[in-house]
Order: structure tokens, then sequence, then C-alpha cells
């Protein structure tokens, strides 16, 4: 019997270290969010220069990626759902994983999936405040967990690469 057959459906070996990170990175997510909007408000500000290569803006992306696709209300839900639907996807994607570092991609993309889904159905589209730039040239407005997906992704891009799994066994 297989180790993820024995740990269950929906639960691996590596499944609370996955969920713990996705858990801390939506909390994490939604507190800052709630400080930039609440405390800080920043939407009263047009921005804030940070550093020479960072401003702090409120943008309010009813979109995807970059801004990409503009929804309306309905549309917020359907990806909102969607994001739900690849959380489902990822929880099971995680009780089959075997390294750490890919537990804790699953974990940092669920938890940004998570952060973002909220957005959308408590405001209507995600918060978003870091705006990096390099002279004139700006890259897209962006949050903590987009942050959180990319990095996610990119462990996961790592661990497919180069982890444990891939290391053929010398013995028998």
């Amino acid at each position: 019997m297989s180790n993820a057959r024995q740990q269950g459906f929906f639960l691996g070996p590596l499944s609370v270290l996955g969920l713990s990170i996705a858990a801390l990175t939506a909390i994490f997510d939604q507190a800052h969010k709630w400080w930039m909007l609440e405390v800080y408000d920043i939407d009263a500000k047009e921005f804030v220069t940070v550093a020479p290569f960072l401003d702090l803006v409120m943008v309010w992306n009813k979109g995807i990626s970059y801004g990409l696709f503009q929804q309306g209300a309905g549309g917020q839900y359907l990806l909102a759902v969607f994001a739900l639907v690849a959380v489902v996807a990822l929880v099971l994607w995680l009780a089959r994983i075997s390294t750490a570092i890919g537990a804790a991609g699953i974990g940092l993309v669920m938890g940004g999936a998570i952060g973002n889904g909220i957005d959308r159905v408590v405001h209507g589209a995600v918060a978003d405040f870091f705006s990096f730039h390099w002279g004139d040239f700006y890259w897209y407005v962006f949050n903590i967990a987009d942050v959180a997906i990319v990095a996610g992704v990119i462990g996961l891009l790592y661990d497919s690469l180069f982890g444990s799994h891939k290391k053929v066994s010398k013995s028998p």
C-alpha cells in the first residue's frame, strides 16, 4: 500500500506543512490588506514613494494576472469559484507530494489563491499595492498573495527539476 493511500485521499505525509503555509500566507496577506486599507488608508493617498524603485499605490484589480480580462461582479464570483476549485486540486496534489519544497510551494500557491479569492468575494476586486519600476518602466501592481503565488511556482519548478525524487537510487 502506498504512503499516500495510508494517509488518505486528502491528506498525505506533508499535508500539514503545506496547509500550514497556506493558512499563514492567506492570514498574512489579508492582515496586510486590512492594514493598508483601514489603518494606513492607502486609498486616500495617490502614491507613496518607498524607494527609488518602489511606490505604494492603491489599485483594485478586477481581472486576473496583470489586470487582464477585467470582470464585473458576476465575473468576480466566477474567478473566486475558480480559485476554490484550484485550491481543492492543490490539496489533492499536496496529499501526494514527496518533498518539503514541493509542499511549501503548493502551500504558497494555495495561500495566495485564497487571499485573492477572499478579496474578490469581500471587495469585488483584488487589492494591489506594490508598484516596482525602473526609471519610466513600471511593472504591474501586485500584493503579498501574488508574491506567494510566484514564489510557490518557482519552488515547484525547482522541485520538479532538481528535487530529491529526481535522484536515481543506486540500491537494487
